[in-house]
Protein backbone atom coordinates (compact mmCIF):
# COMPACT_ATOMS: atom_id res chain seq x y z
CA UNK A 1 0.00 0.00 0.00
CA UNK A 2 1.16 3.22 -0.99
CA UNK A 3 1.48 6.64 1.33
CA UNK A 4 -0.33 9.67 0.25
CA UNK A 5 0.54 11.80 -1.78
CA UNK A 6 2.47 15.30 -0.36
CA UNK A 7 -0.88 17.00 -2.47
CA UNK A 8 -3.58 14.65 -0.83
CA UNK A 9 -2.22 15.30 2.53
CA UNK A 10 -2.07 19.50 1.26
CA UNK A 11 -5.77 18.91 0.91
CA UNK A 12 -7.12 16.94 4.21
CA UNK A 13 -4.97 19.11 6.26
CA UNK A 14 -6.65 22.07 4.26
CA UNK A 15 -10.01 20.57 4.71
CA UNK A 16 -9.16 20.08 8.62
CA UNK A 17 -8.47 23.86 8.37
CA UNK A 18 -11.63 24.86 6.82
CA UNK A 19 -13.50 22.13 8.94
CA UNK A 20 -12.18 24.31 12.23
CA UNK A 21 -13.07 27.87 10.97
CA UNK A 22 -16.54 26.18 10.01
CA UNK A 23 -16.99 24.85 13.75
CA UNK A 24 -15.79 28.20 15.12
CA UNK A 25 -18.73 30.56 13.19
CA UNK A 26 -21.13 27.43 13.57
CA UNK A 27 -20.29 27.68 17.74
CA UNK A 28 -20.76 23.84 17.20
CA UNK A 29 -18.54 22.33 19.92
CA UNK A 30 -19.22 18.71 18.50
CA UNK A 31 -17.42 19.21 15.34
CA UNK A 32 -14.57 21.55 16.87
CA UNK A 33 -14.07 17.99 19.08
CA UNK A 34 -13.93 16.25 15.84
CA UNK A 35 -10.80 18.43 14.72
CA UNK A 36 -8.70 18.20 17.83
CA UNK A 37 -6.55 15.16 19.08
CA UNK A 38 -7.86 14.62 22.58
CA UNK A 39 -4.29 14.97 24.42
CA UNK A 40 -2.96 16.54 27.41
CA UNK A 41 -0.61 18.11 25.80
CA UNK A 42 -1.99 19.92 23.08
CA UNK A 43 -2.48 24.14 23.10
CA UNK A 44 -4.33 26.79 22.54
CA UNK A 45 -4.32 30.54 22.54
CA UNK A 46 -6.99 32.70 21.92
CA UNK A 47 -6.23 36.65 21.35
CA UNK A 48 -5.48 37.74 24.65
CA UNK A 49 -5.42 34.86 26.37
CA UNK A 50 -3.43 32.98 28.69
CA UNK A 51 -1.94 29.68 27.23
CA UNK A 52 -4.37 26.75 27.55
CA UNK A 53 -2.50 23.36 27.74
CA UNK A 54 -4.90 19.94 27.70
CA UNK A 55 -7.95 18.81 25.49
CA UNK A 56 -10.40 19.20 28.36
CA UNK A 57 -9.51 22.67 29.37
CA UNK A 58 -9.17 23.78 25.82
CA UNK A 59 -12.87 22.26 24.94
CA UNK A 60 -14.00 24.55 28.51
CA UNK A 61 -12.40 27.71 26.56
CA UNK A 62 -14.84 26.72 23.48
CA UNK A 63 -17.97 26.22 25.11
CA UNK A 64 -17.73 29.33 26.92
CA UNK A 65 -16.72 31.29 24.07
CA UNK A 66 -20.21 29.15 21.99
CA UNK A 67 -22.45 29.91 25.29
CA UNK A 68 -21.14 33.80 25.62
CA UNK A 69 -21.68 35.09 21.75
CA UNK A 70 -24.93 35.10 19.65
CA UNK A 71 -22.90 34.34 16.80
CA UNK A 72 -19.59 35.43 14.54
CA UNK A 73 -18.62 34.82 11.46
CA UNK A 74 -15.31 33.84 10.42
CA UNK A 75 -13.33 34.44 7.28
CA UNK A 76 -9.71 33.57 6.51
CA UNK A 77 -7.53 34.57 4.06
CA UNK A 78 -3.53 34.40 2.88
CA UNK A 79 -4.05 30.59 4.20
CA UNK A 80 -0.30 28.96 3.92
CA UNK A 81 0.52 25.04 4.47
CA UNK A 82 3.74 23.35 5.16
CA UNK A 83 3.23 19.89 5.97
CA UNK A 84 7.09 18.05 7.18
CA UNK A 85 6.45 14.13 7.82
CA UNK A 86 3.15 14.12 10.45
CA UNK A 87 3.22 17.56 11.26
CA UNK A 88 1.25 20.43 9.43
CA UNK A 89 1.91 24.08 10.22
CA UNK A 90 -1.31 26.58 8.72
CA UNK A 91 -0.85 30.05 8.76
CA UNK A 92 -3.59 32.71 7.79
CA UNK A 93 -5.50 35.69 8.41
CA UNK A 94 -8.46 35.58 10.31
CA UNK A 95 -11.53 37.82 9.78
CA UNK A 96 -14.36 37.97 12.41
CA UNK A 97 -17.07 39.28 13.39
CA UNK A 98 -18.38 38.39 16.60
CA UNK A 99 -22.54 39.17 17.40
CA UNK A 100 -22.27 39.83 21.43
CA UNK A 101 -25.90 41.12 21.85
CA UNK A 102 -28.71 41.58 19.41
CA UNK A 103 -29.24 45.55 20.16
CA UNK A 104 -25.79 46.49 18.80
CA UNK A 105 -23.15 46.05 16.03
CA UNK A 106 -20.76 43.09 15.44
CA UNK A 107 -17.40 43.84 17.29
CA UNK A 108 -14.91 43.14 14.52
CA UNK A 109 -11.41 42.49 14.40
CA UNK A 110 -8.30 40.95 12.23
CA UNK A 111 -5.79 38.31 13.48
CA UNK A 112 -3.33 36.10 12.59
CA UNK A 113 -3.65 32.13 13.10
CA UNK A 114 -1.11 29.83 13.71
CA UNK A 115 -2.93 26.12 13.03
CA UNK A 116 -0.84 22.92 14.05
CA UNK A 117 -2.24 19.43 13.15
CA UNK A 118 -0.66 16.15 13.24
CA UNK A 119 -1.55 12.66 11.36
CA UNK A 120 -3.70 10.08 13.29
CA UNK A 121 -4.25 7.87 10.54
CA UNK A 122 -6.16 9.34 7.76
CA UNK A 123 -6.54 12.14 9.42
CA UNK A 124 -5.11 15.67 10.36
CA UNK A 125 -5.89 16.82 14.00
CA UNK A 126 -4.99 20.13 15.48
CA UNK A 127 -2.69 19.74 18.01
CA UNK A 128 -2.15 23.97 18.59
CA UNK A 129 -4.02 26.81 17.67
CA UNK A 130 -2.98 30.13 18.25
CA UNK A 131 -5.08 34.04 17.26
CA UNK A 132 -3.00 37.47 17.81
CA UNK A 133 -4.67 40.37 17.23
CA UNK A 134 -3.10 42.35 14.20
CA UNK A 135 -1.42 45.89 15.67
CA UNK A 136 -3.99 48.42 14.86
CA UNK A 137 -6.63 46.32 14.39
CA UNK A 138 -9.86 45.98 17.16
CA UNK A 139 -8.77 43.85 19.79
CA UNK A 140 -10.35 40.92 21.09
CA UNK A 141 -9.96 40.05 24.22
CA UNK A 142 -11.38 37.39 26.91
CA UNK A 143 -13.96 40.18 27.95
CA UNK A 144 -15.58 40.74 24.77
CA UNK A 145 -16.36 36.74 24.75
CA UNK A 146 -16.37 35.51 28.45
CA UNK A 147 -18.68 37.29 30.63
Amino acid sequence: MSSPSPLHDELVVEDSNTLFYRALEDSDLEVMSSVWLHEDWVKCVHPGWELITGWEKIRESWQRIFSNTRGMRVAISDVAIRIEGDLALVNCSEHLALFLDSGSAPATATTIATNLFCRAGEKWLMVHHHASQIPGSMPVNESDTIQ
